[in-house]
C-alpha cells in the first residue's frame, strides 16, 4: 500500500544548513521509490487554521518510507531540517482506490452495537 512522509512546517529558519537539506535530500529518495507530491506549499485553508507550508513525499509502502527515513543517507541531513524549523514529520498509510469513507462508518457503528449488546448482558 502506498505510503507518505509529510511535514507540517510551520517555520522555516532559511540559512546554509536548509540549502544544504535542498541540495541533498533528492539524492536520498530514488532508492526508496520516494517522489515529492507537494514541497514547500502554503495550503489554501478552508476551515480551521493552518500556519506554514506541507511537504508529501510519496513511497511504495510503509516500509519503504520508513526504510528511506532510517537510511544512512537520510539521516546525515535530518537535523539540518529538525533544527531549523518549527513542525512536525510523520508517516501515513494510504488507502486503496476502492475505499470507501462510509466502510469505517459501519465499522463504527458496529463496534457501538457491539459494545451496547455486551453492557447490556453484564447487567
Amino acid at each position: 500500500m502506498t505510503a507518505y512522509a509529510f511535514a507540517h512546517l510551520r517555520s522555516v529558519d532559511v540559512n546554509a544548513e536548509i540549502v544544504e537539506y535542498l541540495k541533498k535530500i533528492d539524492a536520498t529518495l530514488p532508492e526508496f521509490g520516494g517522489r515529492f507530491l507537494v514541497h514547500n506549499r502554503v495550503p489554501e485553508v478552508v476551515d480551521g487554521t493552518f500556519e506554514g507550508v506541507l511537504v508529501i513525499i510519496e513511497f511504495p509502502s510503509t516500509d519503504a518510507v520508513k526504510a528511506w527515513y532510517h537510511s544512512p543517507g537520510y539521516q546525515e541531513i535530518v537535523d539540518l531540517r529538525i533544527n531549523n524549523t518549527d513542525g512536525g514529520a510523520a508517516f501515513v498509510e494510504g488507502v486503496g482506490p476502492d475505499y470507501k469513507a462510509a466502510a469505517l462508518a459501519a465499522d463504527i457503528e458496529a463496534a457501538a452495537a457491539a459494545a451496547a449488546a455486551s453492557a447490556a448482558a453484564a447487567e
